[in-house]
């Protein structure tokens, strides 16, 4: 069951995602959380008792202080590394998945190891002997990755050929016809880019080298937009129109 918008906001009470502090999702069945992407600013998340496999998604939650997971379906201590990038993160509780395994003490110098920060895990208060301990029994995690075999060179290419649809040169990533990059803008709500910006914006001959790097940037995410679905790119559409929202007030801020 996939959590959605409208039941984010009916258990926050809360008018739009932006002003979700707390939410409260135990026992619901969900095995799909990505609408947290959309929650910046929520500092208490309750999920115990779901079918949750995957952290991936709450690696956005920035202010997020506690989080409650116990009893999921979460297989691998490596869904941590996407709670390494919340700092404010105090309150864990993962007990009870199947990443906790065998060995209790082994999982808890892990956890402490990758997250430092925690004052409880698994509703225990965490000691800085513990701390100090995990440096040395605890493993670091470098988070979820697809393993590429190094006895065939050809097939390292052909793995990386299959995670970015195909192996493009620099040049082949600057050329991008005008028609085409204002097809994909236009799929996303934004703006055409008219003819005389479009020049200097993805020469790929420039000089400089800080508009170099995003003119490729940019273009790697066009070519990646090309394999999204309906969902994948609805969500591209909320975060750049935020992105967008907060530049132009930057901008007002700064004429005034």
């Amino acid at each position: 069951m996939k959590l959605t918008h409208k039941q984010v906001l009916s258990r926050a009470k809360a008018s739009d995602l932006e002003n979700v502090r707390k939410l409260n999702c135990w026992g619901s069945r969900l095995t799909d959380i990505s609408v947290c992407h959309e929650l910046p600013n929520i500092e208490v998340m309750t999920l115990s008792v779901n079918n949750i496999s995957t952290l991936e998604p709450i690696r956005y939650c920035h202010n997020l202080a506690e989080l409650y997971l116990r009893k999921n379906n979460i297989s691998s201590l490596n869904e941590l590394y996407y709670l390494k990038e919340l700092p404010r993160l105090k309150i864990l509780w993962l007990s009870e998945n199947p990443c906790c395994g065998a060995d209790p003490q082994k999982y808890r110098m892990t956890v402490l190891r990758n997250l430092p920060n925690l004052q409880k895990l698994d509703n225990q208060v965490v000691t800085e002997e513990e701390l100090t301990q995990a440096l040395t029994d605890g493993e670091e995690l470098t988070g979820p990755q697809t393993k590429i075999s190094n006895s065939d060179n050809s097939h390292d290419e052909t793995s990386i050929d299959r995670n970015y649809g195909t192996r493009e040169s620099e040049n082949d990533l600057l050329n991008f016809s005008m028609e085409e990059t204002n097809k994909i803008r236009e799929q996303l709500g934004m703006k055409p880019l008219p003819r005389d910006k479009f020049s200097s914006f993805s020469s790929p001959t420039d000089g400089d080298g800080s508009r170099k790097k995003r003119n490729n940037i940019l273009n790697a995410v066009l070519l990646l937009l090309k394999d999204l679905d309906t969902e994948g790119l609805e969500i591209v559409q909320r975060t750049a129109g935020q992105r967008l929202h907060q530049l132009k007030k930057k901008e007002l801020q700064q004429e005034t």
